[in-house]
């Protein structure tokens, strides 16, 4: 049985034993297998803290932002190939839209935002103030990159915008990025990530891939990492209270509980038209806050 590889130390490793299976959602059949199993997880990050940051950091922002525009070009001329790999997901062709063409977008919107920042691998924060009578002694606050790594923990529902709307924000401010995809979906995940490493756009180290278990990877964190997670609220605050975070006082920012359901008769087969997912919107209320109104509507199952 083929297994997924991960993206570490800028080759494609493949973890030990058979792993975990993935299915295809739509017959049941086994795809892939997906293992981090004997991974070296704290030289993972160390990879991403000595080679992919110092790269990223000599980087000014019209560089970064230039940078990431390229990949985006790059993921559109491949669209086809991955609207193919996501329909095994389970994803309509509507679906896949939003986490393929939408995750795209990401990149290209904040590959725009380069022409905010100044031509500069750094910028000022705010006014300088006189800290003395004489004009003599002043101050000044700069925004600089973090030294460490963004580890990307994302949902299984978006495998493709959960990692690219991530990564644009940690790239353009000059950061490397671990992504651990959810599982299930990760085959997706690791079709893209192939593309964007075959283009050889991104430095070394900038980008890493883990599919599969996490292992100890927390265990490693420092106080110039960020971790990122989306998905349920009890294991995001479960993560959040990992020992090592809490002594190194990692920034933790968490997105939990997004409603995500599939209603499916047993009699649907692809090519007909069943109960589809059960959608979601945020109408204001006067406060500003959303809520959410479900409703059903009907879907085309086919590719």
């Amino acid at each position: 049985m083929l297994k997924l590889e991960n993206y570490i130390t800028g080759s494609w490793i493949s973890g030990d034993g058979e792993g975990q299976p993935l299915y295809n959602a739509f017959n049941g059949e086994v795809i892939t297998n997906a293992t981090t199993k004997g991974l070296d997880f704290a030289g993972i990050l160390n990879y991403a803290r000595r080679t992919g940051n110092p790269a990223l950091r000599r980087m000014t922002f019209p560089e970064r932002g230039r940078m990431l525009r390229a990949p985006a070009m790059h993921l559109r001329e491949h669209l086809d190939q991955f609207y193919r790999i996501s329909y095994l997901t389970g994803a309509t062709r509507a679906d896949s839209w939003i986490d393929l063409e939408g995750g795209i977008g990401n990149l290209f919107s904040y590959a725009s935002l380069r022409r905010k920042f100044p031509d500069e691998t750094f910028c000022l924060d705010g006014e300088g103030h006189n800290l003395g009578k004489a004009g003599t002694f002043m101050g000044q606050h700069l925004l600089v990159p973090k030294e460490g790594v963004a580890i990307h923990i994302n949902a299984f529902n978006f495998p493709v915008w959960g990692m690219l709307e991530k990564i644009a924000v940690n790239l353009l401010a000059g950061v490397p990025a671990v992504v651990k995809p959810a599982t299930v979906t990760s085959f997706l995940t690791e079709a893209v990530v192939r593309e964007i490493a075959a283009s050889g756009i991104l430095p070394s180290g900038a980008l890493q891939l883990i599919c599969g278990s996490a292992g100890d990877l927390l265990d490693h964190v420092e106080s110039q990492d960020v971790v990122t997670f989306t998905g349920s609220a009890s294991t995001g605050q479960l993560l959040k209270a990992h020992p090592r975070i809490l002594k190194e006082n990692t920034p933790f920012n968490m997105e939990a509980d997004s409603l995500n359901c599939l209603v499916l008769g047993e009699d649907i087969m692809p090519g007909k038209w069943g109960m589809g997912p059960v959608r979601q919107r945020a109408p204001e209320r006067n406060d500003g806050q959303g809520w959410p109104e479900m409703y059903r509507g009907e879907t085309d199952l086919r590719p």
